[in-house]
C-alpha cells in the first residue's frame, strides 16, 4: 500500500500536513502565492482585524543567534552564529479587511486545492467589537477561505480586550469562540497564549466555545536582551522597549510541554502545533502528541521569506520517516499519531528507586517507616 502524506484536519483536506503560520511570512498575497508553489500543504494569513495598526519606528524582527567561539548570545553581533530564536513586536496586518477580501479570493482561485485560513482578530469589550469578528469571519468565508484562526494569542497588545489578554481569560476566550461560531459555515481553530499558568483551562473554554481546533502556541513574552557594550537593549526605539514574542528553536520544548498538557486534557480534540520547527524531526514531537498539523514561521522567514527549502526538507523528512518504520506498516500520519501522548505522566508517576520511600512531598503517613536521621547523628 502507498504512503499517504495528505491529512483530514477538522473536516478540511490538505495534501500535507505542514503549514505556514500566521506571520510575516504570510502577510501578503505574493508571499502566501509563493508559498503554495514551493509546496506547502497551507497558509494562515497574517491576522487581519478592523482597527488600523502602526508598527513601531525600527526594526519588528530580529533573530538572537549564539555564537560558541565568543560565547556570545545577541541580535546584531554577526549572522554566523547558531539560530535561537526569533524576537519581535510586529502587531498583526496593517491592512484593513477591504484590502484583503479579494486577495483572498484571488489566491484561492489560484490554488484552489490548497487550504488557506484566514486569521482575525477583533476586541471583546462591548457588543460593536463582537459584531467586529462576526464581520471578520463573514467577509473571509464569503472570500473563499478554508476556515478561520482566532487569534486569542498576540503577545503585546495594548489593548485589554485584544490578543494573549482574551486568551487568558476562559471567559472570554470561550464568549468569542461562541460568537463567530454563530455565523461560521468553515472550521473555527483557535490560537492559544503560552503565556497562562494551564493553558488546558484555556483550551477547555474554546472546545466549550464550539473550537474545531486548537493552534498552539503563540510566541512567548519576552524582552531582548541588552547589550554590554552600549547598556541598551538589542533592539529597542529612543532606548525604550516593551514586551515582544519569541519563537524558534528556544521555544520548541515550551510550546510540546504547552500541547502536551492540551492532547493529554482532549485527547479525541483537534490540535495545530506550532514552535520551533524547521524540519522534520520536530514536527514529529508534535504528531506523536496528537497533532494533526503544525505551523513553521521562523524556519520560513529565514528562508526566502515563505520556506521554500524548508518545506522541502519537511516532505522529504516526512517520506524517509515512514520508509525507515516500513516494517510497521505505517502509511499515513493516522498509524502514529498521538503514540506517546500518554507516556507524558505527573511528576509522582515517574518511578523512584523505592516507591515506598516517596510520597509525593508530603509528610510520611502513618504505616510508612520513620525517616532515617540525619547523617553524623545517633539515634
Amino acid at each position: 500500500m502507498g504512503i499517504d502524506v495528505s491529512v483530514s484536519f477538522t473536516g478540511i483536506r490538505f495534501e500535507n500536513p505542514f503549514l505556514l503560520a500566521s506571520a510575516p511570512p504570510t502577510e501578503s498575497e505574493s508571499n502566501i502565492l509563493h508559498a503554495f508553489e514551493a509546496g506547502w500543504g497551507g497558509v494562515v494569513t497574517k491576522t487581519i482585524g478592523m482597527h488600523p495598526v502602526v508598527n513601531v519606528a525600527g526594526p519588528k524582527t530580529k533573530f538572537l543567534r549564539y555564537s560558541p567561539e565568543i560565547n556570545r548570545l545577541s541580535m546584531n553581533k554577526g549572522r554566523d552564529g547558531v539560530l535561537h530564536s526569533s524576537w519581535n513586536w510586529e502587531l498583526i496586518s496593517d491592512k484593513p479587511l477591504d484590502w484583503w477580501v479579494p486577495r483572498l479570493e484571488r489566491i484561492k482561485q489560484a490554488f484552489p486545492t490548497r487550504v488557506l485560513i484566514a486569521s482575525i482578530m477583533a476586541g471583546s469589550g462591548n457588543d460593536r467589537e463582537l459584531d467586529h469578528w462576526r464581520t471578520l469571519a463573514t467577509a473571509c468565508q464569503a472570500a473563499g477561505v478554508d476556515g478561520l484562526e482566532l487569534n486569542l494569542s498576540c503577545p503585546h497588545m495594548d489593548r485589554p480586550d485584544m490578543g494573549s489578554n482574551i486568551g487568558k481569560d476562559r471567559e472570554l476566550c470561550s464568549f468569542v469562540t461562541q460568537v463567530v461560531k454563530q455565523v461560521a459555515r468553515v472550521p473555527v481553530w483557535a490560537k492559544l497564549t503560552p503565556a497562562t499558568s494551564d493553558i488546558a483551562v484555556e483550551a477547555g473554554a474554546v472546545f466549550r466555545g464550539g473550537a474545531d481546533a486548537v493552534s498552539s502556541s503563540n510566541t512567548f513574552p519576552s524582552l531582548p536582551l541588552i547589550d554590554p557594550d552600549t547598556l541598551e537593549f538589542e533592539i529597542n526605539v529612543d532606548g525604550f522597549v516593551s514586551s515582544g514574542g519569541l519563537g524558534g528553536p528556544a521555544i520548541l520544548p515550551l510550546s510540546l510541554a504547552k500541547m502536551a498538557d492540551m492532547t493529554r486534557a482532549f485527547p479525541d480534540k483537534a490540535f495545530s502545533g506550532i514552535g520551533g520547527i524547521s524540519e522534520f524531526s520536530h514536527a514529529l514531537n508534535y504528531f506523536l502528541l496528537g497533532c494533526g498539523t503544525v505551523q513553521v514561521a521562523t524556519a520560513a522567514m529565514l528562508d526566502r521569506a515563505v520556506g521554500p527549502n524548508v518545506i522541502k526538507r519537511l516532505l522529504a523528512g516526512y517520506q524517509a520517516f515512514f520508509e525507515r518504520h516500513a516494517d510497521r506498516g505505517w502509511t499515513s500520519l493516522e498509524d502514529f499519531r498521538g503514540l506517546l501522548r500518554n507516556r507524558v505522566v505527573a511528576q509522582s508517576k515517574i518511578r523512584r528507586p523505592d516507591r515506598a520511600d516517596y510520597q509525593g512531598g508530603y509528610e510520611p503517613e502513618e504505616g510508612y517507616a520513620a525517616p532515617d536521621p540525619a547523617p553524623g547523628r545517633g539515634h
